[in-house]
């Protein structure tokens, strides 16, 4: 079943620890809301099951319709529903990044700059010297544990959030676990320099094609990010053309690979999971074909995702683009 307390933590970083090599390392961040409250996130580093080595992508300047969606800076926990149109995170269907780009590092190793305390370090390092900083952490929450003070920084009563990471494609022990639009991450907003960090992190024993329902695993072995070629790529949209709604808006694909297409079968989806079949038939090698939207397909401009479905509906490429973005009337988004 999916996360039974899935939500958002919107507090100030004040405090962090590494737990170096303990049986179930973690690196723990203190923060504190508005109101006074009290929390712990605790982010995994290292895998229970093998390998060990987490994957990681860390995006120094964020861009995706979900920041707009948050809740206030130090608001404390919001709880999310599951569901389009939220500030839900599913990292597949969410494009909120390219799963190729993710990379292995080590839990904790001597030296500096080489495992993966030292990347959430350098990020919560810079979130508690900076006081306009915000911090969201997307999880599943416990607490509040009357009674009890916190294991970690001691403050009563004990409070927090974890599954700071990809929660679907999980088999055996932690396939219960799995859910949709339920992923793990950490965002830092820094005002001053009008910018968005994230921080995604998967476990490599999970899979990257999942139940559009359960977030169970489809086939039999996890692929990992970027085994799964992509012959065709979403390049471009015109979200916001000229002139009066219902507006004529288009995506362009391009066919990267050195041998045709078949089209057939293949198809688009927005961000509400509203499909628009490609045009049937061969696309040449190195050549883009753009179709117009329509069939209840819809780019609003307000923000959203593209995501290109092969014949068997598994993902082959996503996009994503902001409000920002789509404000030019006229203006193409390349991807």
């Amino acid at each position: 079943m999916p996360l039974k307390k899935y939500g958002v933590l919107a507090a100030r970083a004040v405090d962090r620890r590494r737990e170096g090599s303990s049986d179930t390392p973690h690196y723990q961040i203190h923060l504190t809301d508005d109101a006074g409250t009290h929390y712990r996130a605790a982010v995994n580093v290292e895998s229970q099951q093998a390998p060990s080595e987490l994957l990681y992508l860390a995006d120094d300047n964020f861009r995706h319709p979900v920041t707009e969606m948050l809740p206030p800076a130090g608001s404390g926990w919001t709880a999310l529903a599951s569901q389009p149109g939220t500030a839900a995170l599913d990292f597949i269907r969410g494009n909120l990044f390219d799963p190729a780009s993710m990379r292995t590092l080590p839990p904790d190793l001597v030296g500096a700059d080489n495992d993966l305390a030292d990347l959430l370090d350098h990020y919560v390092q810079r979130a508690i010297a900076d006081p306009t900083a915000a911090l969201y952490a997307f999880g599943q929450r416990w607490g509040p544990e009357t009674g009890a003070a916190d294991k970690v920084f001691g403050f009563q009563p004990g409070d927090g959030i974890h599954d700071i990471h990809m929660n679907q494609g999980n088999s055996g022990r932690f396939r219960s676990d799995n859910g949709v639009r339920q992923d793990g991450a950490l965002l830092l907003h820094l005002p001053a320099e009008d910018r968005w960090v994230a921080v995604f992190l998967a476990f490599q024993s999970q899979a990257w094609h999942t139940d559009n329902t359960t977030g169970h695993p489809i086939g039999t072995a996890p692929p990992r990010p970027g085994d799964h070629e992509e012959p065709v790529r979403i390049m471009a949209a015109l979200v916001n053309p000229v002139g009066p709604a219902p507006e004529a808006e288009t995506i362009t694909v391009l066919n990267a690979s050195p041998a045709p297409v078949d089209l057939q079968g293949w198809h688009l989806a927005d961000q509400n999971r509203q499909t628009l079949p490609l045009p049937t038939g061969p696309l040449p090698p190195g050549t883009t074909l753009t179709v117009p939207a329509g069939n209840g397909f819809h780019l609003g401009n307000q923000g959203g995702t593209i995501t290109l479905l092969d014949p068997d509906g598994l993902k082959v490429h996503g996009v994503s683009y902001t409000a920002r973005q789509a404000q030019r009337e006229g203006q193409t988004i390349t991807f």
